[in-house]
């Protein structure tokens, strides 16, 4: 039988878990009875505060920050052997990591920049997934939650390069859910649009042309813009033992701007 933990023996491991929906994530997993997370960032400084603000609300939780850059393999690998010495196991790996993007038009973005635009948008989630899979692998379970975009799933203007690298994390998902459900191991991806509060969010809508599309985009968001608790009640469930049958999934969380 595949292995799926009660919460408060779980141990979470969140990558970009210093703002927005890593962090919220991270509260919600203490709030739902998680008493062990690790958090990988780039940046010391947000990392340690972040760090600082889930042990004020859950002082009796063990919190550790492991500082990474996710685009780099020695790190990764180094990041989660000590997240994991440090929590005893990892049992669910959330992968809130990709980098700020501004959407453009394809003919407006210079050729030299795709080339890193998909490899800081897509290679970090496969870079910790594949870090991960084996400890999961050899303790008989676990959950991977990738977050990516509906930039995967709707053609937007704007969004050529990003939508290709988004639909790779996706299908990157869905296969490696295929091939590590043998040994109940559990991947699935979550893709929201808009996400209100975030850094992304302020830098699209600051001006130009990626401004006039998410604007249109929020007014199609009859339900309301996504937030980042709103990410986060998905990513906890799908984490958690309520999701023990589902694998392989690309959950859209958008407010209604798009079906699909």
């Amino acid at each position: 039988m595949p292995l799926v933990r009660d919460y408060p023996e779980s141990a979470v491991l969140v990558a970009g878990g210093t703002s927005g929906v890593g962090l919220a994530s991270a509260f919600r997993f203490l709030a739902a009875g998680v008493s062990r997370v690790a958090l990988l960032a780039r940046n010391a400084e947000r990392g340690n505060a972040a760090r600082e603000a889930l042990l004020d609300r859950s002082p009796e939780a063990e919190v550790v920050f492991v500082q990474t850059d996710a685009r780099d393999v020695g790190q990764v690998n180094a990041a989660v052997d000590e997240a994991r010495s440090a929590l005893g196991t990892i049992d669910v790996l959330v992968n809130s990591v990709t980098a700020t993007y501004r959407p453009e038009l394809l003919h407006r973005t210079p050729q030299s920049d795709l080339a890193e635009i998909l490899n800081q948008q897509a290679l970090p989630p496969m870079h910790l997934t594949r870090a991960v899979l084996p400890i999961m692998q050899e303790q008989g379970g676990g959950s991977i939650v990738n977050i990516a975009s509906d930039a995967a799933k709707v053609p937007t203007p704007g969004e050529a390069v990003l939508g290709a690298a988004m639909a790779a994390i996706v299908m990157f998902s869905r296969v490696t859910a295929i091939e590590a459900k043998r040994n109940g191991v559990r991947v699935n991806a979550v893709t929201p649009s808009l996400i209100a509060g975030t850094p992304t969010a302020e830098n699209v809508l600051r001006d130009g042309f990626s401004k006039a599309l998410f604007e249109k985009a929020a007014a199609q968001a009859h339900l309301g813009v996504a937030e980042p608790d709103d990410l986060a009640s998905l990513i906890v469930f799908l984490g958690g033992p309520g999701a023990a049958k589902l694998t392989g999934q690309a959950i859209s969380v958008n407010g209604g701007i798009s079906a699909g």
